[in-house]
């Protein structure tokens, strides 16, 4: 019996593997990376029709029913009526509601599985929050336009400068709120958790702002509440631009815009906007910093 032996089979080379190339980071790319994700916010809110209404519904709620409600109640004066008192808060409140959802979109990102293909982008994670936070003040921005365009309905005058000046404003807190939110968002896996935390925080934030009373002759417990409340220090400088352009007696703005103190030293309308400000860069550096450490 004659047996063949075969010549070994030679080995196979090693399959090529094709070379991944990973881009350097550079200017040029995070400020693409933030254009684009702030470009998103804005297509996300402006297809979304629902949403634009529900966030003009609450501030005007807040201005005309309950403005008109209890100001039967409450007489504060000759010419000024209790919708013109709570305009400035409900300038702040615009804001605070369509800011905070901005930074919602966060979570819904995480649950759909988006936001991983975002962090996994050769860009820094902090460019994607810096969009985010931009994006979401711009739509915040546009929103206090529509209460700054029904300032005639509350008598107060259609001033450019006080315009400006309130926009200005506006533009600080939305920011600075969504830097709020994007620090929140950074640890929260479910939209239903996000939403409670949500309401949990605004609803109170707003009322312990003096928003809807004066931040004078407060209880020990309310003044401490009211100033640590970032709010507060945006809608006092509101409240102040307002009143400039009312006329009013001396006695009726010292009552109802007697303004911020800190140990009975009154504190100045650029300093108020200085620490919405240096809050909303110090939010901004803990989300990012958060956003670096998470998934």
């Amino acid at each position: 019996m004659t047996v063949t032996l075969e010549p070994p089979t030679p080995a196979r080379p090693p399959a090529s593997v094709a070379a991944v190339r990973v881009p350097n980071r550079t200017t040029g790319g995070e400020l693409r990376a933030i254009k684009i994700v702030f470009y998103r916010e804005l297509l996300r809110f402006l297809s979304d029709r629902i949403r634009i209404v529900t966030a003009l519904v609450q501030p005007v709620l807040f201005l005309f029913v309950l403005g008109s409600g209890l100001g039967t109640l409450v007489n504060l004066g000759p010419g000024l009526s209790l919708r013109t008192f709570f305009y400035p808060g409900i300038l702040g409140m615009s804001v605070l509601m369509t800011a905070m959802m901005a930074a919602a979109s966060v979570v819904w990102d995480r649950e759909y599985g988006f936001l991983r293909e975002m962090l996994v982008a050769p860009v820094r994670r902090g460019s994607l929050v810096l969009g985010k936070c931009l994006g979401g003040a711009v739509i915040a921005g546009f929103e206090g336009l529509v209460v700054i365009a029904i300032a005639g309905l509350v008598q107060v005058p259609y001033s450019p400068t006080l315009m400006i000046e309130v926009f200005g404003i506006q533009l600080l807190l939305a920011f600075t709120i969504c830097a709020f939110g994007m620090m929140m968002a950074a640890r929260i896996q479910q939209m239903q958790s996000f939403m409670a935390l949500n309401m949990l925080l605004i609803m109170p934030m707003y009322f312990l702002s003096g928003s809807m009373f004066p931040s004078r002759h407060l209880p020990t417990w309310l003044t401490v509440l009211n100033r640590i409340d970032p709010l507060t220090y945006a809608v006092d400088p509101l409240r102040r631009l307002v009143f400039d352009h009312l006329h009013v007696t001396a006695a009726t703005r010292a009552s109802l815009d007697a303004g911020v103190s800190w140990d009975g030293w009154h504190v100045p309308t650029l300093l108020e906007v200085g620490v919405v400000a240096v809050m909303g860069v110090f939010m901004l550096a803990v989300a990012i910093a958060a956003f670096s450490r998470s998934e």
